[in-house]
């Protein structure tokens, strides 16, 4: 109940969109229950050419009265021409809220749906490093997608039916109460009606049950569905290059097979509901029409109010029936917005005062001090001290999966540490504005990520004002002028998807052309020049180059060619610390940084070195 009540909150914001809806199903409701009472007259009068006899002993409210004495005095085509308007009229009115109600809340299902895209969007956006680490992106997609849809179809339908056909059973109820009160409908007829009825919802509610349990499972198939298009689809020359394409289409089938049997289940017990409502609800009938038939064979009940009794019946199976899809449907929604407020209630682990200072300038040092790190329970960073001055260039360099990118994903305050402190000129950066400390930071990856828009988009990325000659002036910086201008429209060129259209050395120097717009003081290059060949290299460096000047810079190589003339290096090793200095020093006194050198420059001359 508590999801159900949550859920029902996201329409509190369009309350009013709403509550015009409900208005439009209660008239809608009201001129659908209507024309049964015409049936009456339509029998009695019209076909029987009898007077309507209100039964004996029963009090007659006056103004209802008064109707039957008109209807009695009025002659027969004069009546039935009178009750064929009134039927076209009613209808007509009927067809009019039916539709307003429709519209409304197809209205109300995509203000909803859209606002919880945004929030959930929103949320991703806000949630920490971390939580993304231990999330895969397809999954993540499907709540916006797959769920979102799921959301938006029940309420549409699902809420919609749970308000209004309720309100249609009311008022056939309501007259159901009428014609035994003033139409002398045995007690029995009614009592079956609100007794067998409700039975009904048994079965339905236990099916419902089950459909929510598989519906959640559903969906957790969906979203493993969504991140395996999405890493084979993005991966796919990695695919082709080991020739997997079998494979990845058999584990396609595999999984795409589950998701199959999931919702045939689904189906399966979604489509029973109907037969098995429907089945019990003509059951119902027969007992009413057994008891009814005896009652007219012995005249104690007129034809005419029998056949608007027996109509009621009738159209009191179908919101009954109607309830009996909705609890499923419902139940299906459940499961999807549970995913979403599980969304939703994700804490944040990076966590900011609202009133914490920015960070005005960059005047002295970065110092990391007693740093520890891990992502699960493996530490990868164990007691960590540097200290790197301002205009200093530091390069961290030692084998693969030491800690090296870690190390400088915490000064960003991607993560925070598990114990010791980051700080910026002495002040720790879990106390300052987060967006602030990262607007002095510059950095460029081995994974360059570039959107699929226009080069000069790229490059500005974060400036909404774009200045031309600043643009032009970074891509020279970078050495990307040149081959931007070979564009067919140049710094308006599209790129691609993750920049795709474009060499990877033609990417890394726009990423860099990026960094360098930002102007930030402090730069951080994550092996920036590894996958590059080696002319792509050559420019990308030199592009670093001109960036260096006047600025604090981290340098994460793999190439100790590139960190060679390096205010100085820091060597890592398991996550810890094990020897800085500068190059000629290390050599000499680091054994581990003297192996990796001679690893890369074994087949190659000390002159060339």
């Amino acid at each position: 109940m508590k999801t159900y009540a949550r859920f029902i909150k996201l329409l509190l914001p369009h309350g009013w969109v709403f509550l015009a809806a409900v208005a439009c199903m209660v008239m809608s409701s009201a001129f659908s229950a209507s024309p049964i009472a015409l049936i009456i007259p339509l029998i009695d009068k019209v076909i029987s050419g009898k007077d309507i006899i209100p039964p004996e002993g029963v009090a007659i409210p006056q103004m209802i009265q008064v109707m039957i004495d008109k209807v009695n005095a009025l002659p027969r085509i004069q009546l039935l021409n009178i009750m064929t308007g009134m039927v076209v009229v009613i209808f007509l009115l009927k067809g009019v809220f039916e539709y307003l109600k429709n519209y409304l809340m197809g209205d109300v299902s995509e203000r909803v749906i859209r606002d919880v895209k945004n929030d959930i969007y929103r949320k991703l956006q806000n949630l920490s490093m971390d939580f993304f680490s231990h999330n895969p992106t397809g999954k993540l997609m499907s709540r916006i997608t797959h769920d979102a849809a799921v959301i938006r179809d029940s309420i549409g339908s699902g809420v919609a039916d749970t308000f209004s056909q309720p309100i249609e059973i009311v008022f056939y109820v309501v007259l159901l109460v009428g014609l035994k009160i003033y139409g002398g409908v045995p007690w029995s007829f009614i009592l079956v009606s609100l007794v067998v009825f409700p039975l009904i919802l048994y079965p339905v509610i236990r099916i419902g049950k089950k459909l929510r349990k598989i519906s959640h499972s559903s969906q957790e198939q969906a979203g493993g569905i969504n991140n395996m298009l999405l890493e084979t689809i993005s991966g796919i020359k990695l695919v082709k290059s080991f020739g997997m394409e079998d494979y990845e289409c058999a584990e396609f089938r595999r999984r795409n097979q589950e998701y199959y049997k999931l919702s045939m289940k689904s189906i399966k017990r979604m489509k029973t509901v109907s037969p098995l409502t429907e089945s019990m609800m003509v059951a119902c009938v027969a007992v009413i029409l057994w008891i009814a038939g005896r009652s007219m064979i012995t005249g104690e009940l007129s034809f005419g109010v029998f056949a608007a009794f027996l109509a009621a019946i009738f159209s009191l199976m179908k919101p009954f029936k109607k309830l009996g899809n909705v609890y499923g449907i419902n139940q299906r929604a459940l499961a999807a917005a549970e995913r979403i407020f599980q969304l939703y209630d994700t804490p944040v682990s990076i966590k900011e005062d609202p009133n914490a200072p920015p960070l005005e300038t960059f005047e002295k040092e970065i110092s990391l001090k007693g740093i520890s790190f891990k992502y699960d329970k493996e530490f990868v960073l164990k007691d960590v001290d540097l200290t790197v001055k301002k205009g200093e260039i530091v390069a961290l360099v030692g084998p693969s999966g030491g800690g090296k990118s870690t190390l400088v994903n915490l000064i960003p305050r991607f993560y925070d540490p598990d114990t010791g402190t980051v700080n910026i000129d002495g002040k720790d950066i879990r106390e300052l504005n987060v967006r602030s400390l990262r607007d002095k930071i510059g950095l460029v990856t081995q994974e360059t990520l570039l959107f699929n828009d226009t080069v000069k988009t790229n490059i500005s990325y974060g400036h909404l004002d774009v200045d031309e000659r600043q643009l032009t002036s970074v891509a020279k910086a970078a050495n990307a002028h040149m081959f931007i201008k070979e564009f067919p429209k140049g710094y308006d060129t599209v790129i691609g998807e993750r920049g795709l259209k474009i060499s990877g050395g033609q990417r890394q120097r726009i990423a860099i052309a990026r960094a360098i717009y930002k102007n930030p003081p402090i730069l951080i290059f994550d092996e920036a020049t590894s996958q590059l060949d080696t002319e792509s290299e050559q420019l990308v460096q030199e592009a670093i180059n001109n960036l260096l000047e006047g600025r604090t810079v981290i340098v994460i190589a793999h190439r100790l060619s590139t960190v060679k003339h390096a205010d100085k290096i820091v060597v890592i090793n398991e996550g810890r610390i094990v020897d800085a200095g500068k190059h000629d020093e290390l050599l000499t006194t680091s054994p581990l940084y003297k192996k990796l050198y001679n690893m890369q420059f074994r087949d190659v001359s000390p002159q060339q070195a």
